[in-house]
């Protein structure tokens, strides 16, 4: 009689086995990807310095607007101004903060690593974040919560084209880098290192509405931190899913873009009307 060769190892029957010290060890069990690395933290000292750099840094540009205002310079000026006041000092922090306790690496730390296919995610996060806006807005005018706009006083100085220019650049690239950088960088990677992922969303969200209060809208400002509450979360959600900040500032530059493409061009008005 001919003997038959033996199984192959990698197509013979699951079961169980012994290495070679007598400890059981399964046989040719179904190989699985393994599980994704945990989501990358940072300690909370990080936020919280970030939390009060940015707000002293928005207090200190309110206050040195209100003290040049009378001189009269270009509104341009003021735009480059503000914008360094305001956000320089959170950038600052954040690369001290990344040397101090992170890699010394900021955009590996903050999970600023582009890709091609953080294209084709900002319009998806993009949109998705205005279906939520949307939603919001339905909700709190239903039940008559006061929302104001921040972007008054936009349409009466877009006749200055240097004007126009300075707020492009501050609120299409400058302000979508340093706020997704600060909230959904280094804040909530944070909190993630003490908090599950629900509270870890909430409050990087309303940690970013209400760095955009401005006392001059009085009751307004409750509507309007809701609303980018909201938006901060559906920012979060993403930047938390995808691991990575890239594809949240390209959605928070479109955001702020369409915005402002709006209310330049009119339209805005045309729609009220």
């Amino acid at each position: 009689m001919t003997a038959l060769p033996p199984p192959s190892p990698s197509t013979g029957a699951v079961g169980w086995d012994r290495n070679d010290q007598a400890q059981p060890v399964q046989r040719n069990a179904p190989q699985f990807a393994p599980p994704p690395p945990p989501h990358a933290t940072l300690p909370i000292p990080v936020a919280i310095g970030a939390i009060a750099v940015l707000t002293a840094s928005l207090i200190a540009s309110k206050l040195l607007l209100d003290a040049l205002v009378g001189l009269e310079w270009p509104v341009a000026v003021y735009v480059a101004l503000l914008t360094a006041v305001g956000y320089g000092p959170s950038i600052a922090w954040c690369i001290y903060a990344s040397r101090r306790w992170g890699s010394g690496h900021l955009a590996r730390d903050a999970g600023l690593t582009p890709k091609w296919s953080d294209l084709g995610w900002a319009p998806v996060i993009w949109l998705s974040t205005l279906g939520v806006q949307a939603a919001v807005i339905a909700i709190i005018t239903a039940i008559d919560i006061p929302i104001s706009s921040n972007t008054d006083g936009v349409t009466e100085l877009q006749a200055d084209r240097t004007y126009v220019v300075a707020i492009v650049i501050a609120a299409v690239i400058a302000a979508p880098l340093v706020e997704e950088i600060v909230f959904r960088g280094v804040v909530m990677r944070a909190l993630l290192s003490k908090m599950a992922v629900a509270p870890t969303l909430a409050i990087q969200g309303v940690l970013f509405g209400l760095a955009h209060v401005d006392p001059v809208r009085g009751v307004g400002n409750v509507g309007l931190v809701i609303v980018l509450t909201a938006v901060g979360c559906s920012f979060g959600a993403a930047a938390y899913w995808l691991r990575r900040i890239g594809p949240t500032v390209l959605a928070h530059a479109i955001y702020n873009g369409v915005v402002l493409t709006v209310i330049l061009s009119g339209l805005a008005d045309r729609l009220q009307s």
